[in-house]
């Protein structure tokens, strides 16, 4: 039995890639969760999967962008298992171009789903964690989190802003029982690169990400901030592959 059994976790953008990878990691240790994402079916079949092995999961549908959504989500793990230990903030677009190529939807997109996504998921755990004592929010950012490519500048920017909410967050929340980590995958196995539909940009990561993590790495990752005690705080991890 690990330190995670019987915890409950939800994660967003959870129907591939990290989000997938750490439903999958967390439940084979015993902890509660519950998935959520746009694509129902995919997470249908994931929480089929982890049933199949004897996992605790709830599925529910899911846009960031809604609050709404965001805060019935919560709500549902609170109504099924009775509490939220943590919330893995994991949801991501990353359609990267030049800004002369004044893809102006794909920025607004990126702001309101890496920005905004991850300030409902703290809007939304926030008061509950706070009315608990206790809490953990993991939020995903990026290596973009630290340093701006070209065609990058946008996306890098929504990772800053990540960064900067989490550490804001952490400083808000001391001395009241709630941890805050800030996850920042290097080049990792995912579907973000697909999002991309600046030919330039296409070109570049197809031949930045010829190294790459699986996402499994990351969720051992996530896995490790969640199963500290309760003194020990993972303020910052950046995970990047060996090259």
């Amino acid at each position: 039995m690990t330190t995670l059994h019987g915890k409950t976790v939800m994660i967003t953008g959870a129907s591939s890639g990290i989000g997938e990878a750490t439903a999958r990691e967390l439940a084979s240790k015993g902890a509660n969760i519950i998935i959520g994402a746009r694509r129902l079916e995919k997470l249908e079949a994931l929480a089929s999967s982890l049933q199949e092995d004897g996992a605790s999961v709830a599925v529910q549908k899911l846009d960031v962008t809604d609050l709404d959504q965001m805060r019935a989500i919560v709500r549902l793990a609170v109504d099924r298992f009775g509490k939220v230990d943590a919330i893995v903030n994991n949801a991501g677009l990353m359609p990267l171009s030049p800004l002369a190529a004044l893809k102006i939807d794909e920025w607004n997109r990126m702001i309101d789903v890496n920005i905004r996504g991850v300030l409902h998921g703290i809007a939304a755990g926030l008061p509950i964690m706070k009315e608990q004592g206790f809490g953990h929010f993991i939020n995903v950012a990026s290596i973009g989190a630290y340093e701006v490519t070209p065609t990058a500048a946008v996306y890098c920017a929504t990772k800053y802003a990540v960064r900067a909410i989490s550490d804001g967050l952490r400083q808000e929340v001391t001395g009241q029982g709630i941890r805050v980590t800030l996850v920042s995958p290097g080049v990792t196995e995912s579907e973000l690169a697909e999002t991309i539909t600046d030919n330039e940009a296409k070109a570049l990561m197809k031949e930045y990400r010829r190294t790459a993590l699986p996402a499994s790495a990351i969720a051992r990752g996530i896995a490790y901030a969640l199963e500290q005690p309760e003194h020990v705080d993972v303020n910052e991890m950046v995970i990047r592959p060996r090259i």
